[in-house]
Order: C-alpha cells, then structure tokens, then sequence
C-alpha cells in the first residue's frame, strides 16, 4: 500500500470536564511513516487526546491541522483519511470474519465487488484470510486485534490511531501484531500509537510524549530519553541502608530510589566502576546491574512505575 504524504499537528490540545482538566497543553507533529508514542499509565489523558486528534471528542482549547483540514469543524472529512483501533473490539458478531470487512466498508462507499477485492487483501496483509468464514466468537484475541486493524485500514488511510493495542494479547500475538505496525510505517502510513507497555513503546516508536495527568512531562526518542533522564546503566540493590545509597549517589551525583523491596542507583556514564565498587563493598544480599529502560526513565519523572 501506498499513502500520499500528510501530516497531522496538535495545537495547545485542552479538555477540561467540569473543575478537571484531563488534558493539559499537549501539541506535537505526527509525520508520514512516523511512529508517535503517547506512554502514560491509566488516566493520563491518552484516549481523550486521541479522540481530539480522530475528531470525535471537542477539544476546550486548542486544534488539529490534518493536511488541509482543522478539527473540531472539518472532522468528517479528515476521517475519511484515517483510521483506528480502539480498546474495545466491537465487531459485528453477527457476520463472519469477511462479512464483517465488507460490511463496514460502506462506511466508505465502497461496494460490491470493490468491497470483496479490498476484504479479501486486508484479509491477507493481516493473515486471516484462512479464517474468512468464521464467526468473530471463533477467533482468539490476538485475531480479534488484526481483523478490528484491517477493517481500520479499509479507507486506506493516511494516519492511524492505535489506542492500547495489544492490551490482554499474549506475547506471541503482540509480536504479530507489532509486526504489522512496522509494515504500515514501512509503507508510509503515519501512526499513534498509545500504550503503557514499556516494551511495546521502545521496539515500536519513533518518539515518545510521556504523558502524566493530562501534561507531556517529558519528549524525544526512546533511546534519546534514557539517556538523558537516567543514563546506560543502572544497579539494582537489595540488602544495604538507604541512608548508605543515599550518601553514595549524593557523593556521585547520581539519582537514588526507592524500587520494590530495595533500590535503585544510576551508574555515572563517565566512570560507572568506582560507583558499583562502592556498593558491593557493602555486600548487597542482592545485586544487578542493567542497562538502564523507559520505566526507569518514567519512575524518575514521576515517582511512581508505570502500570
């Protein structure tokens, strides 16, 4: 599939119901073959931005520039050129797998034999075609997620929206799933994509806005935000008084942390070595050095893990 270039921008986004803002200045630009990441845990503001963004939900200030349409105002238009997956399902139960593509494709106006033909390829791209007569209650949840995206992609859209995708899935079908987002960029296709799924955010994004309490707290590529927030490595520490890590990251001017039943410390990037000397001469009951994540990232920004 080919999609011609159009890029989609969000200006100084607001929702506010009733005293509560949900949804607190966030703008950003989503290009073609671009992968946007909204990463936030549950009630941060992700399905209410991406409703602004998709038109459905009206913002209390601010806009979204698609190509040449603005929304709120030219939202049915803009739809017209994309598409989305949402949390929940909502398949037809009614119809068979094919009759549920060809049925929603009059959505779009597209027909009889047209309709069959578009079915029948997004059946294929998503590798359901053997499953074209089944019922929707025959189907496991990871098949569920790929037919609810092939019917998203039946207008052929330019930019779409994936909210919480792979929650529930097991990993073997989250890896399917991801690998039919990396053929949507490939081919063009500009994609947001929310989740809190550390993993899912770093194998698939391009960018990430990390979201918390309706604000960006924080932007950038996955790799540039560890860097910069935390750094390579991180030790995991379990058996030695906090007031200890707590004297050792002060005298190394590094970060120190609370985590589960222990600690976390970051390893200074210039000379990690001294540091982790340091703490094992304090015989850890338990310790583990890694590459430092985004959870750390977010557990830094926040001060709580994301679930």
């Amino acid at each position: 599939m080919v999609f011609d270039p159009l890029s989609l921008t969000a200006y100084d986004l607001w929702k506010i119901y009733g005293d509560q803002a949900v949804v607190q200045g966030i703008s950003f630009t989503l290009a073609p073959g671009e992968i946007v990441g909204l990463l936030g845990p549950n009630g941060a503001g992700k399905t209410t931005t991406v409703g602004m963004l998709f038109g459905t939900v009206v913002p209390t200030k601010g806009f979204v520039r698609f190509g040449p349409w603005q929304l709120p105002g030219q939202g049915q238009l803009a739809r017209a050129q994309m598409g989305i997956v949402t949390q929940a399902d909502n398949l037809d139960p009614d119809f068979t797998v094919f009759n549920n593509l060809t049925h929603f494709a009059h959505h779009y106006r597209i027909t009889g034999a047209a309709a069959r033909q578009r079915a029948g390829e997004l059946l294929a791209l998503v590798n359901l075609e053997h499953r074209a007569d089944a019922q929707v209650d025959e189907l496991s949840g990871g098949m569920k997620r790929k037919l609810v995206l092939a019917r998203a992609l039946l207008n052929q859209p330019k930019i779409i929206f994936l909210d919480e995708p792979t929650t529930g899935l097991d990993p073997d079908a989250r890896q399917d799933f991801w690998r039919l987002v990396q053929q949507l960029r490939a081919s063009g296709c500009g994609i947001l994509l929310t989740t809190h799924y550390m993993d899912e955010a770093q194998r698939l994004c391009d960018r990430l806005l990390l979201l918390q309490q309706g604000k960006v707290i924080d932007e950038g590529t996955p790799t540039d935000l560890v860097a910069r927030v935390i750094g390579r490595e991180v030790a995991e520490i379990e058996g030695v008084e906090a007031p200890v890590l707590q004297d050792l990251a002060a005298r190394h001017s590094t970060w120190y942390r609370a985590f589960g039943s222990g600690h976390l410390v970051t390893l200074p990037d210039a000379d990690p070595e001294t540091l982790w000397a340091q703490i094992e001469s304090h015989h850890p009951s338990r310790l583990l050095r890694r590459p430092a994540n985004l959870e750390d990232v977010f557990l830094r920004l926040t001060g709580s893990v994301l679930e």
